[in-house]
């Protein structure tokens, strides 16, 4: 239970016909003890128990260090995925399983299918709210215990429906995407958690030419115009970092255009990698529609993934997803990028 709309929608819709207890996560928020007030408010509301668990120290060392460890490296993360991987329905999951439970309900807009013996995630119904691209390096132990019960609904559904139940003050509490940054500017939170990684360093244009300096290079990502302090008479973006000259690389927006990615650490939520002489839609980031690719796969879990047309703005660091219309096959960790054919 988080105290917002979905969570609450879930023990509703379970309650009548299931054991439900609530648990709540304590993380690195910001607003922990009127947070935790609040979901305790509810579970009173809805008559059941609620149980807080101390995450903040497994956050902490498998999310906000890999969080600000990228940033370091010149990597755009999404701390999300990490997340749910090893503390939502890692850590958490067995938390909840070690107080008697048998299965964990969130209130994620996605879909789980069982075919045979395999546990198959699909998108959520209502396509913009779905969420089963932070989902996507889930496995099939975790996927067995794991129910979305919002997952054929819309979110204008889930209000109403919350509402009818006496529950009317939601609207407007949607959730933060990055949760601990509150409304902390994510550069002073990179600066609070290693000061020393400020360093100046020069802005080069793709030919080399120097065309001002940067405050340190994990104020910057692939794709950004805005903050760069650089008049020029035409727009600039980010199309590159440089870890080992400290040099943040800008061009056209032609310049961000790539046709390959280089990605790692593939990951298959049924356990085997798809059929490569498939088609697929590979999403590049949460916000990107996705676009149709073939998969290059080897043995050690790395490949490419080439895209019929150039993509946009392709950030290392950030995952790409693999789906197979709407099943969600899995992802892997951009590392890379080709110029287009």
């Amino acid at each position: 239970m988080s105290g917002g709309v979905d969570s609450t929608a879930c023990a509703l819709l379970l309650r009548d016909h299931c054991q439900v207890e609530g648990f709540f996560m304590h993380l690195s928020q910001h607003n922990f003890t009127a947070q935790r007030e609040r979901v305790q408010s509810i579970a009173v509301r809805l008559g059941i128990p609620l149980h807080v668990i101390d995450m903040r120290q497994p956050f902490e060392a498998k999310v906000l260090d890999y969080f600000s460890g990228s940033y370091f490296k010149g990597l755009t993360p999404n701390p999300c995925i990490i997340c749910n991987q090893e503390i939502k329905f890692g850590l958490f999951m067995d938390a909840m399983v070690s107080a008697g439970m048998t299965a964990m309900a969130t209130g994620h807009y996605a879909r789980i299918i069982k075919t045979g013996n395999i546990y198959r995630l699909y998108m959520g119904n209502d396509r913009k709210k779905d969420q089963s691209y932070f989902l996507s390096r889930l496995n099939q132990k975790q996927l067995a215990k794991i129910i979305f019960p919002l997952g054929d609904r819309t979110k204008e559904s889930t209000y109403r429906f919350v509402e009818e139940h006496g529950f009317d003050d939601f609207h407007g509490l949607e959730s933060q995407d990055v949760c601990f940054l509150a409304n902390n500017e994510l550069g002073n939170f990179l600066e609070g958690r290693a000061p020393g990684e400020d360093t100046v360093g020069p802005i080069i244009s793709t030919s080399g030419k120097h065309l001002g300096s940067h405050r340190g290079l994990f104020r910057y990502t692939i794709g950004q115009r805005r903050g760069l302090g650089i008049a020029f008479e035409s727009p600039l973006y980010v199309v590159g970092l440089d870890i080992e000259a400290n040099a943040v690389i800008v061009g056209s927006n032609h310049d961000l255009l790539r046709d390959r990615i280089l990605a790692e650490k593939f990951h298959w939520l049924a356990g085997t990698a798809p059929d490569t002489d498939t088609m697929y839609t590979v999403r590049i980031r949460y916000s990107h529609p996705g676009s149709i690719a073939k998969l290059g796969l080897l043995a050690d879990g790395s490949g490419e993934i080439l895209f019929d047309e150039p993509q946009r703005a392709i950030t290392p660091g950030q995952f790409a997803v693999v789906y197979d219309d709407t099943e969600l096959l899995g992802s892997g960790i951009i590392v890379g990028v080709r110029s287009p054919r």
